[in-house]
């Protein structure tokens, strides 16, 4: 039998739900606050781990067509320019994981994404906007509901909360779980198009680049057309005037620059180049302690609404992939009656790994942000290992 989800947000996370959940025979209605489907944000790095996903619910077509394939990952100090070390990535990701290493800019995999329940799924999946939920009920044990305060109503067998870090399933769900909360870490970012930069500023790699308590990422998106620029800075209250809830603020580039102090060629240059700024705030949630935190009854939370996470691992939209294809696997074979355990099993599944993301994410803001002696130490590390301990078999191959 069908089973019809009731599917909060209708970002990244709950589209690939969707789509996945369609493709397993499932029905669903998705549910968008804002009054037309759209992405903010700048760019995405995909993993293998992800890629592998998305190519499963027949996307690699549609990929091809937008991303960008980065030759090789860099990391070099913010203050002097000089390289650190360096990992390859074309050709070498899909040899070792059995898919490559891409860069995409989020609209573009959002867009690509909503393109493909429109297409691939039409009868399978009602798109709604304008739907801000206010009221979440069950019917017994049977049923889930949730009810918008202009009074349209829906009912299914599970309802799925990918609504992000500061969504409105999970506190209803579990009004006794903390909130989010602020990091301290402000992310300033810019997207260049490559054609009016300097050839020396042009890009086909991930580069990083490590300062004390700041760190800088670019890396080519859009058929390598256009480059995400992100400075990540431990940024005191006073220092960046910023709503923790907005994703995406004007940004001053005063504000930039109290925040990264004095950085070095070719990052200088770099910065130097970008007209206009945007910036958020970065908040994320202690690593998930158990299936509890994920899954109660007929409602499951997947993406930033679970496990919201700081970008240094660049696994946030990754994990929120991975979560809806694993929830339409265990959902596929079961019927309406099963749903609670279907989720329980999917909760057992996900959330170790997740964690682990989480808490490797926080430990990475440690480690690309030492001063004094333990930069030294950790870029001597670095230098001797080399992509030994860049890659990361755990990740990628899971």
């Amino acid at each position: 039998m069908r089973i019809h989800s009731l599917i909060v947000g209708g970002g990244i996370g709950g589209l690939a739900a969707a789509l996945a959940l369609a493709r397993a025979g499932h029905t669903a209605d998705l549910m968008e606050q804002a009054p037309a489907f759209s992405e903010v944000g700048a760019g995405i790095q995909l993993g293998p781990n992800v890629v592998r996903r998305l190519r499963g619910l027949g996307l690699q077509e549609a990929l091809e067509a937008v991303v960008a394939r980065p030759e090789r990952l860099c990391v070099s100090s913010a203050l002097t320019g000089a390289r650190i070390a360096a990992m390859p990535l074309a050709g070498a990701m899909e040899q070792r994981y059995g898919a490559p290493y891409f860069t995409i800019h989020r609209a573009d995999l959002h867009g690509l994404l909503l393109e493909a329940v429109r297409t691939q799924a039409p009868g399978a999946v009602t798109l709604g906007t304008g739907a801000r939920i206010e009221r979440l009920s069950t019917r017994g044990d049977e049923f889930v509901c949730a009810a918008t305060e202009d009074g349209r109503a829906w009912e299914g067998d599970a309802l799925i909360g990918a609504d992000g870090v500061w969504g409105r399933v999970r506190p209803r769900i579990w009004p006794d779980a903390a909130p989010a909360r602020p990091t301290g870490h402000t992310a300033f970012r810019a997207l260049l198009k490559q054609d009016t930069l300097p050839a020396a500023l042009r890009s086909r790699q991930v580069d990083v680049w490590l300062a004390p308590r700041l760190h800088a990422v670019a890396y080519p998106v859009r058929g390598g057309e256009w480059l995400n620029l992100v400075v990540l800075a431990e940024s005191p209250p006073d220092e960046v005037d910023a709503d923790a809830r907005d994703w995406d603020q004007a940004a001053s580039r005063a504000a930039l620059d109290r925040a990264s102090g004095h950085v070095g060629q070719p990052l200088r240059a770099l910065l130097d180049a970008v007209p206009a700024w945007r910036a958020w705030t970065l908040c994320d949630r202690t690593p998930l302690a158990g299936p509890q935190e994920m899954v109660d009854g007929r409602v499951a939370l997947l993406g930033d609404a679970a496990h919201p996470m700081l970008p240094y691992l660049a696994q946030g939209a990754g994990m929120a992939i991975e979560d809806a294809v694993e929830l339409a696997e265990l959902l596929k074979e079961s019927g309406p009656a099963q749903v609670p355990q279907a989720l329980q099993r999917y909760a057992q599944r996900r959330w170790a790994r997740t964690a682990q993301v989480q808490a490797r994410a926080r430990r990475n803001g440690r480690i690309f942000h030492l001063g004094g002696p333990a930069r030294w130490g950790r870029d001597m590390v670095m230098r001797l290992a080399g992509p030994a301990l860049m890659d990361q078999p755990w990740l990628y191959a899971g």
